[in-house]
């Protein structure tokens, strides 16, 4: 049984015990991402999740990898657009003191000018490797192509330029913006009682309770086609279009369109490119949900000398969809897909804390599993081909990643 807890200073606490493992995860999950910093701030919410692990007024970053080494657990971070996470899973002896060094990082970090230094370094090969990776680079474009100047636009690592730019003092104004105790959830889950619910009052009863600045700009979905120039063995492919907000009512027919349309091995995309054509390697689809709006992604890797082949089979595949709908065994499939995935996830603690902090954070509501295996069996074959037909009714943009940087002959 989850148990939702608002303290006193507004911070939320998502708990759920489980007392069938010997594992706790621990997540403290803020409400900012790269969608919420200006052009010249751009990468700071990522920067910011660096500079946690590199020392404390009491701990080393070498102190800090050691506190959850030393006892077989593991602790990371990460930054979307949207939000960031930082997050611990170790065994249940050690959770109070999990919970404390991640206190310790989010209130204690010095951001020592020396580290920052070494940390912008460290970034900036951490935007080189991206850079030497096509297939990501493509979908970083493709946001570009997508939401243009917008900040959804952005790439979360930010750029060279924005980084030399990054101080002690603009990491704590951006720490003062958004992270006050209104922005952030804690989330556990795992094999403890509900006195630990006590202890994260306790631990984190300093948090400030500050109203956080989280005005938001609306995009206006863009269609550009863009294409870059770059030595690599293939041609890397996507297609954007419009897609839904987080919580919108389609939602259950957008994800389960996409899994027939790309999402899995028997999708239509992995069968006409990979298995019937030969084209590609890796093809999928996907979703990716916000505030107010949403995108579909499309993504195949081919040889230049096939791009105007994919491109082609890509678009028939979109077509039929829009034009036929699915079929009744497609859709059936898809669903139990859907649910094995939902269902098998849930068994491991970090996937419950996940979904639990993100839910909360991004929707501040939650369903069961019953009730979401409802939502998902409602979903008929009309609802499906109602939103394909608004999805692929409109234009899409495109992004291109290929060593002469020509889009299919049949758009430039």
């Amino acid at each position: 049984m989850i148990k939702r807890v608002k303290c006193d200073n507004g911070l939320r606490i998502m708990f759920e015990p489980n007392n069938t493992v010997r594992s706790v995860s621990i997540g403290v999950w803020i409400g900012t991402g790269s969608r919420f910093e200006t052009k010249v701030q751009n990468g700071v919410s990522h920067f910011l999740e660096h500079m946690f692990f590199k020392g404390t007024k009491s701990r080393n970053a070498q102190q800090i990898a050691e506190s959850f080494d030393s006892i077989g657990g593991q602790v990371n971070a990460f930054t979307s657009k949207e939000y960031t996470c930082y997050y611990a899973k170790v065994l249940d002896e050690h959770a109070e003191h999990a919970l404390e060094v991640l206190a310790d990082m989010y209130f204690n970090s010095t951001f020592d000018q020396k580290d920052m230094a070494k940390e912008k370094s460290v970034v900036l090969e951490e935007i080189k490797m991206y850079e030497d990776t096509p297939d990501d680079i493509v979908h970083d474009l493709l946001s570009q192509a997508g939401f243009g100047d917008h900040p959804l636009g952005y790439p979360i690592l930010g750029t060279e330029e924005t980084l030399d730019t990054f101080s002690t003092d603009s990491l704590v104004t951006y720490m003062d913006q958004f992270y006050n105790a209104d922005n952030v959830v804690i989330s556990v889950c795992g094999n403890v009682d509900e006195s630990f619910i006590e202890f994260i009052q306790k631990t984190f009863s300093g948090m400030r309770q500050f109203k956080s600045d989280k005005s938001l700009s609306s995009p206006t979905f863009k269609y550009d086609k863009l294409a870059r120039k770059k030595e690599t063995e293939q041609a890397h492919l996507c297609l954007g279009f419009e897609g839904l907000p987080i919580g919108h009512e389609d939602m259950y027919s957008l994800i389960l369109l996409n899994n027939v349309l790309g999402g899995s091995m028997s999708s239509r995309l992995f069968q006409e490119i990979r298995e019937n054509r030969g084209l590609a390697y890796s093809v999928f689809s996907y979703h990716s949900a916000f505030h107010d709006t949403g995108m579909v992604t499309l993504y195949a890797g081919t040889a230049v000398k096939h791009l105007d082949d994919m491109f082609e089979c890509l678009t028939n595949v979109i077509n039929r969809v829009k034009e036929d709908g699915i079929t009744e065994r497609e859709l059936k499939n898809a669903k139990e897909q859907l649910k094995g995935s939902l269902m098998l996830g849930l068994e491991s603690t970090n996937s419950r804390m996940s979904r639990n902090g993100k839910n909360e954070l991004l929707l501040g509501r939650h369903r069961n599993l019953d009730e979401i295996v409802t939502e998902i069996e409602k979903v008929t074959l009309r609802d499906v081909s109602s939103v394909s037909s608004d999805l692929f009714s409109k234009d899409y943009a495109m992004t291109l990643v290929s060593p002469n940087g020509k889009l299919p002959s049949s758009i430039s």
